[in-house]
């Protein structure tokens, strides 16, 4: 029997949005998006109001500049648990082979359901998308491969409600005209380099040696080779999802109202997971903030990186414009959460500015075994140092 693309990427279409929609049809076709009003961004936007330049993560301030008739949605955030819930509910009746990567995206392993053509793999695969959207009224999007990395690129290629399949073989013929920022772990910084090597779209790099690739993208040349030829050996994994995020909370004392003060505390907590993240061998993608208030009513907000991170450096810059946007009423805070999610392992991001980012790491691991021999914090961020005010 010939090999079959067994392994699917599963893709919400603009999931918040779509989850808004669902429960408020009157939102279809129009412009609308996801976001905090007061010094909120952007979580989620219809595909009519990315068509008037709205993006996420984008300020609210500035989308409804870009788009002046843009419906502003507040987060649902109960809803979407629930809707995702209910997702991945049905993509175990088809297969008990389901890795929910994130609330909006995860891997099925088709093999074990005995297919016996490709034909019958986009069956089943059809019969999903339109259950999920039969039933939940959620548009998704689906990506059909021979491995996880070239079934998320497919899924991501015709949205929203795309299907792509990827023919076992096909691989490398199926990524070779594409842009080289469609390749994982090829951030906006690394293409604009690649690009200024010539290196436009992925079969570019099959025209270099290895010499000028190792020339042009550091260490990273053999990993980004073997991605644009389609390789990826990575299973599909069921770990519990709880498993699969890090987080760390802290109940104050007394009540805070300074913003600078939760601030550096919540950069403090970066400081005590990363290290966490980076002993099990793991990278996260997603940051999400919680606040507490003294009625224990609690808001949160989250964003997510291009590609994941083992470094504190990336999630600093988001700590502000999350408290922002999970902090919205004016009371002091009783509690603030950070967790990270959307975990990853396996092969690092091909990052092309290696040096730096690997003397990054490396004195992030030398800190790392400081602190572990000392009973308390030895060496310390500047943050740490030191409390700044500010206005809330």
């Amino acid at each position: 029997m010939p090999a079959l693309p067994t392994i699917l990427h599963l893709d919400a279409d603009a999931f918040f949005v779509s989850v808004e929609q669902a429960h408020d049809p009157s939102l279809r076709g129009k412009k609308c998006a996801v976001g905090g009003r007061e010094r909120g961004i952007i979580s989620s936007a219809s595909y009519e109001a990315r068509a008037c330049g709205v993006y996420t993560p984008m300020p609210t301030a500035r989308a409804l500049k870009v788009c002046p008739d843009l419906i502003l949605i507040s987060h649902g955030f109960g809803r979407y648990g629930e809707v995702s819930r209910q997702m991945f509910d049905l993509c175990e009746t088809l297969t008990p082979y389901v890795q929910r990567s994130s609330v909006d995206e995860g891997y099925l392993d088709l093999a074990p359901c005995g297919f016996k053509s490709t034909e019958d793999v986009e069956r089943a695969a059809r019969g999903l998308q339109r259950r999920i959207w039969d039933e939940l009224q959620i548009p998704v999007s689906i990506g059909l491969a021979s491995n996880k990395l070239v079934a998320q690129i497919a899924s991501k290629l015709r949205k929203p409600r795309g299907f792509v399949v990827v023919p076992v073989g096909g691989e490398s013929a199926f990524l070779a005209p594409l842009p080289i920022g469609k390749l994982p772990g090829v951030g906006t910084k690394t293409e604009e380099h690649l690009v200024a090597h010539g290196i436009t779209h992925v079969r570019d790099l099959f025209a270099r040696d290895e010499s000028e690739l190792a020339a042009i993208c550091g260490r990273q040349w053999r990993e980004l080779l073997a991605a644009a030829r389609g390789e990826d050996d990575r299973p599909v994994e069921t770990a519990d999802e709880d498993a699969k995020s890090y987080s760390q909370q802290e109940t104050f004392k007394a009540d805070i109202r300074d913003f600078a003060e939760v601030e550096r505390i919540a950069k403090r907590m970066i400081d005590e997971l990363l290290p966490k993240i980076r002993a099990d061998g793991k990278r996260v993608r997603t940051m999400t903030l919680k606040v507490r208030y003294p009625d224990f009513s609690q808001e949160s907000h989250g964003t997510s990186l291009e590609s994941a991170t083992d470094l504190e450096a990336p999630f600093y810059p988001l700590v502000p414009v999350l408290l922002r946007a999970a902090w919205r009423k004016c009371l002091p805070l009783r509690l603030v959460c950070v967790r990270f999610s959307s975990v990853e392992d396996g092969p690092a991001q091909l990052e092309m500015f290696a040096q730096d980012e690997e003397k990054r790491r490396r004195l992030a691991t030398v800190l790392d075994r400081l602190n572990l021999r000392g009973r308390a914090t030895i060496v310390q961020h500047g943050h740490q140092l030191a409390k700044r005010r500010a206005p809330h």
